[in-house]
């Protein structure tokens, strides 16, 4: 599975977190979710920040769930 990339964040004037991927906003987080987003990025460093994101805005599919919606008995 390749590894989550595309995802960037900034923190708002109002203390509101934007996510976002590939320059489209994919979530922003406000309050004590947003204070917390900071504190675990700040921690995880650069290598874990894009999973983080990815984990937080749901943006992200493991390779045979891709695959699977297109099957023909997924299809609706």
């Amino acid at each position: 599975m390749r590894a989550p990339e595309g995802f960037e964040w900034a923190e708002r004037k109002d203390g509101s977190v934007a996510i976002t991927h590939h320059g489209t906003v994919a979530s922003v987080l406000r309050g004590r979710r947003a204070q917390d987003f900071i504190e675990d990025v700040e921690a995880v460093g650069d290598g874990g920040d894009q999973e983080l994101m990815a984990r937080i805005t749901g943006n992200y599919k493991h390779g045979n769930e891709r695959t699977a919606k297109n099957h023909p008995r997924n299809r609706r």
